[in-house]
């Protein structure tokens, strides 16, 4: 996208971050969040991300936010500490334009760049097609799946596990 920019996310940027993240809090599955968390909230789980040596990027077109995403450690323990979770968020509108794409393959340029090993996928609903379908493009393989592991919406939902090796070569874009 020519008039799209991947950039670090600034702390002006919590308000729309939040209302990006509303709808998927709200109406989907991709997260088994229930309440939809206020800017500071999520403003302040940036902060501690970041102070553990992780990042939040997002995408901006023409000023205003198409999307986001960010890494956390896949697991407290310290031998967790070379794998990288990654999470990706997009406004409904801007949802199968190659943003996703842009911002996972700057998450694994950036992981790699950082001296991550592993990236781990952790997708909500085994019916999430679309990060499913994105991960893999990207050189993910399903490791696993963890039936009825989450309750929304009155129903049971599964955990689909996708992992990288950030070490070897993926696919070229």
């Amino acid at each position: 996208m020519n008039n799209m920019e991947i950039r670090d996310v600034r702390q002006t940027d919590f308000p729309a971050i939040a209302e990006i993240y509303r709808p998927h809090v709200l109406n989907g599955t991709a997260t088994f969040e229930e309440t939809p968390p206020s800017p500071e909230t999520m403003a302040e789980r940036q902060d501690a991300l970041r102070a553990s040596g992780h990042f939040w990027i997002c995408a901006e077109i023409n000023g205003t936010l198409a999307g986001y995403a960010y890494t956390t450690q896949h697991k407290a323990r310290s031998a967790y500490r070379y794998t990288a979770e990654d999470s990706i968020y997009l406004a409904p509108e801007h949802s199968g334009k190659g943003i996703g794409t842009c911002l996972l393959t700057e998450v694994i340029a950036r992981c790699r760049g950082l001296g991550f090993r592993e990236m781990i996928a952790v997708i909500g609903d085994s019916g999430n097609s679309g990060s499913i379908g994105l991960h893999r493009k990207l050189g993910f393989r399903h490791i696993g799946t963890a039936d009825g592991i989450g309750w929304k919406f009155g129903r049971p939902l599964d955990v689909v596990y996708m992992q990288r090796s950030l070490m070897a070569p993926g696919p070229e874009l």
